[in-house]
């Protein structure tokens, strides 16, 4: 049998998954979901063109992705994962398959899939909700998949942020600053305070060695839908203005309420929030919790090669 795509292995993944009856990993279901293909090892062996990931375990990585943000799966701890209770009724329903276009069904998928904003390949679901890339440049088709990369690895980043212990969380906030260059890029001049904080604050950053230019930060993991409402900025506030401090920095890993924008933009003090999206963002963009892993180099024509 050949490789399927990564539609065909949703439902035998979320099988397997529900077997399992504890967080699993996709190496270690490898084996049976093979099984349930009945691959070779030469198939098992073929790798994407970069080499670096074979392309069975790729496409069940993006069956595990989307299935994820349907909310039919969720990730515990070190990258594994587990069947939801709404997983496990799609399956007592016993579907003979399990496409994007069932995942377009999914309230959670569809807000997600809005969300994003971005071209995706995912054949299969409504037109209405899927950019038309038919008449897309192979420039534009690039920018899109790349684009659809970076939001699976935004939601991944998320996913794991959540998890993280408070004190990690706030160890997090002070290493994507430093390496910002807040602090002028030095870990010495940037410091996670640990405990219960120091006066409503989590961490500071010294923005000149003698400390006369200070960035107090508050640091809220919070899970996604618990979003910080105004009470937390205006506590923040006083906490700024017991520190004579002119320069605040509030981050989470969910989101403000409107009224909580609404208070820190209205406070005489420069408070800054950082919802979860954009912390996302910015460990992508600054390389914190993220590798490289390929280069991909575009070629073209040099005209002043041939007109010289």
């Amino acid at each position: 049998m050949a490789i399927p795509d990564y539609q065909t292995a949703m439902l035998p993944l979320l099988r397997r998954t529900a077997e399992a009856k504890a967080p699993v990993s996709i190496m270690e279901l490898m084996p049976l979901l093979a099984g349930d293909f009945s691959l070779t090892e030469d198939e098992l062996a073929e790798r994407l063109p970069s080499g670096v990931q074979g392309i069975f375990h790729n496409r069940l990585h993006w069956a595990k992705f989307y299935m994820t943000r349907a909310g039919l799966l969720q990730t515990t701890k070190r990258g594994r994962f587990e069947i939801t209770d709404q997983g496990a009724k799609l399956l007592a329903s016993n579907p003979v398959k399990i496409s994007n276009q069932t995942l377009s069904e999914i309230p959670a998928f569809k807000t997600w899939f809005k969300g994003s904003q971005t071209v995706s390949p995912l054949e299969g679901v409504a037109s209405s909700t899927i950019p038309d890339v038919t008449n897309a440049t192979p420039e534009e088709r690039i920018e899109g998949a790349r684009k659809e990369l970076e939001t699976n690895l935004r939601a991944e980043i998320l996913d794991r942020v959540r998890q993280m212990h408070p004190a990690d969380f706030e160890q997090l906030i002070i290493q994507l600053l430093v390496r910002m260059n807040y602090g002028q890029g030095r870990e010495e001049l940037a410091f996670a305070l640990g405990g219960s904080g120091d006066g409503g604050v989590d961490g500071v950053v010294h923005q000149d060695p003698l400390g006369l230019d200070r960035v107090y930060i508050q640091a809220k993991r919070w899970k996604e839908g618990n979003n910080i409402g105004p009470e937390a900025i205006n506590s923040f506030i006083g906490a700024l203005n017991i520190k004579k401090a002119n320069k605040g920095l509030f981050v989470t890993a969910s989101s403000f309420s409107k009224q909580a924008r609404e208070h820190a933009a209205a406070s005489s003090l420069h408070v800054v929030l950082i919802d979860g999206d954009r912390l996302a963002e910015l460990m992508i963009r600054h390389g914190v919790g993220v590798l490289t892993r390929h280069t991909v180099e575009i070629k073209t024509l040099d005209e002043g090669f041939f007109d010289g």
